[in-house]
């Protein structure tokens, strides 16, 4: 069971973004977004967004510390990543 975040690479909005997903189960993920305080509108299918200054909140909270291609590897291998198709309707 693992809650993994990678650093804040992607503006948006006036401010950095990085991930948060799980390489378990969506259950764990929502557990841990919502200990944070994170709203639920920052869930996107397999991933929360988060800014920036979350990050050390998150890594307190027990969430590991990744590259941007561990996460995604990792979130791949878990079978939850929703592929852009799977996003936009099609499969």
């Amino acid at each position: 069971m693992a809650i993994l975040v990678d650093p804040p690479l992607w503006p948006k909005h006036g401010r950095v973004w990085g991930h948060l997903v799980s390489d378990t189960n969506l259950d764990e993920l929502h557990a841990i977004a919502r200990e944070a305080g994170i709203p639920a509108r920052g869930f996107d299918k397999d991933h929360y967004d988060v800014p920036e200054e979350m990050i050390d909140k998150l890594v307190g909270l027990g969430a590991e510390l990744v590259t941007s291609r561990e996460l995604i590897v990792r979130l791949r291998a878990s079978g939850l990543r929703v592929t852009s198709a799977e996003r936009n309707g099609r499969h």
